[in-house]
């Protein structure tokens, strides 16, 4: 076995650059950004919404992340962060990472190895009492221990081998948090190690960091600030890009019938309209009556018509799937021709028509509708979809409307199961099924928004992860993705595609094509102006 370290990679990255040109970074200036809704906390271990983890993931950083000047995220972009080198044992059960020793938290106290447990003695629930929620958690359920060798080296302890876990430890999700800050003020006031320093967030209006002066890598950040305005108005914020006052849009805020409009008032802007490995999908609680009834969640399985939803929201970019990310982009995701063979894959006609039948058999039918309030997020990506499911649904004899949760609540009443049916949508930062699946549909996953629990589905779960062939691997996967849908587990009715924009000043920003989470660290990027 051999370390993993920056010096090799420092040499890779030479002979990959040869004798290109490089931009001359500059230093200084305030990076203007906006959130599209109020973070519901400042911590992204205890949430799972992109407004808290593109706005807070410059506090922190991770023992290893993806090279954010890759463009797609993989086990081979993996670099490190606050870890200088790792290497898995023989047995592929025992994780070791070397770190560094020349970084401080930002109250000036040392970072060490002592963090590293801490942190992860929280997610691997040896510290239960620290978050608040643990939407992760399942994540580490085979973590049994941290263990650590002096100041400045830990080695994690698998019960059986886990190949995701270095992936699942690179994801933005995945900060280090320290050990004395307590879980209250990291939700509110968050000490970090990253490049910029929390400053103030004021509720419903902006989010402000400054440039961390004591910075582990000389020389960064190039920015003096970033200024995050929160804009729930997406006309407002789309209007306010193009006249200059934000440098950058959101991940993947603009859609594509928005593009041209965008491209048409800001001209000089790029936009990267890419995937964003998250789905959006029907959550169906199934312990709430009439919903506990697999009949019926059947015929709401059937009423999907997922290309009018890609059609209408993305002008047929979408991309048809289940849960993991369709290729060319996606490792693990079904092609198309077996994607065809599943349960309401097929003729939405047809489908819809055998809907009815179900739904009259149990007693409903235009006398007698089904009453139903479908939940969704004050948020654009969620609310136009939720507003398609409620038509979808109403044509085979519900009585839907649309309940619009406020954005910053939302999570809480997934967390509760406060819902009956409910359009949501979810991305876990990572192409692995590790990441996507147990975190999705595990019996002990707090994630698990709809109650599903499978034991066959736990014991799949568990042989792929431990699974190091790729095509054996591949093959459980697609068996727990067609057990899921013929399950009605958590219908995805689409993976979405979004573009992200900035103007010509902002300089040094790749954007990742397979996640919308792991690249907004900012240490790297500056203003040319």
């Amino acid at each position: 076995m051999h370390w993993h370290t920056e010096i090799a990679l420092a040499a890779l990255l030479v002979v990959a650059l040869g004798s290109a040109p490089v931009a001359a970074q500059k230093s200084g200036g305030t990076l203007r950004i906006y959130n599209s809704t109020n973070p519901p906390s400042a911590s992204p271990h205890e949430d799972t919404t992109i407004a808290v983890v593109m706005p807070f993931m410059a506090v922190y950083n991770n023992l290893v992340r993806f090279d954010p000047a890759k463009p797609r995220n993989s086990f081979d972009t993996i670099i490190p962060e606050l870890a200088t080198g790792w290497e898995w044992d023989a047995t592929k059960t025992k994780l070791t990472f070397k770190l560094r020793s020349d970084v401080q938290w930002h109250d000036g106290k040392p970072f060490t190895a002592k963090d590293v447990q801490c942190t992860f003695h929280r997610l691997n629930g040896k510290e239960p009492d620290y978050l608040r929620r643990n939407p992760r958690g399942i994540w580490y359920e085979h973590l049994t221990e941290v263990t650590l060798n002096g100041d400045y080296e830990v080695t994690f302890v698998l019960s059986q081998p886990q190949p995701s876990l270095l992936a699942m430890l690179a994801s933005g999700y995945t900060a280090i948090y320290p050990c004395h800050v307590s879980g209250r003020d990291m939700r509110v006031k968050p000490i970090g190690t990253g490049p910029f320093k929390f400053v103030e967030f004021r509720s419903n209006e902006a989010i402000r960091l400054a440039r961390n002066a004591d910075y582990w890598k000389k020389g960064q950040p190039y920015l003096d600030a970033i200024e995050w305005r929160i804009v729930p108005n997406r006309s407002t914020r789309l209007l306010a890009f193009a006249a200059g006052e934000f440098h950058l849009t959101q991940t993947a805020d603009v859609t594509p019938p928005l593009l041209n409009d965008v491209k048409k008032n800001a001209p000089g802007a790029t936009c990267a309209l890419l995937p964003t490995n998250v789905t959006t999908h029907m959550l169906v609680n199934r312990e709430k009556p009439p919903f506990d009834n697999p009949q019926l969640r059947h015929a709401m399985l059937l009423s999907l018509d997922r290309q009018a939803f890609i059609d209408i929201l993305s002008l047929g970019k979408a991309n048809l799937a289940v849960n993991m990310m369709p290729p060319p982009e996606g490792n693990w995701g079904m092609p198309i021709e077996e994607l065809k063979k599943l349960p309401s894959y097929g003729d939405p006609v047809a489908q819809r028509e055998e809907a009815r039948k179900i739904m009259e058999n149990l007693g409903y039918g235009p006398n007698n509708k089904l009453k139903v309030k479908i939940a969704t997020r004050d948020f654009n990506t969620f609310r136009d979809p939720a507003v398609i499911l409620v038509d979808q649904l109403n044509k085979i004899h519900f009585d839907a409307e649309l309940d619009v949760v406020e954005s910053s609540l939302w999570y809480n009443r997934l967390f509760k199961k406060d819902y009956a049916v409910a359009l949501n949508l979810a991305g876990a930062g990572i192409d692995d099924p590790d990441g996507v699946l147990k975190m999705g549909f595990a019996c002990k996953s707090e994630a698990n928004f709809s109650r599903y629990c499978n034991p066959e589905i736990d014991r799949l779960l568990d042989e792929q992860s431990q699974e190091p062939d790729v095509a054996k691997r591949k093959a459980i996967v697609w068996k727990i993705e067609r057990i899921l849908v013929e399950d009605v587990a958590r219908p995805i009715i689409f993976h979405g595609i979004g573009a992200t924009c900035w103007h010509p000043h902002f300089k040094g920003h790749v954007q990742h094509e397979n996640s919308i989470y792991n690249n907004w660290r900012f240490d790297n990027v500056w203003l040319d102006k």
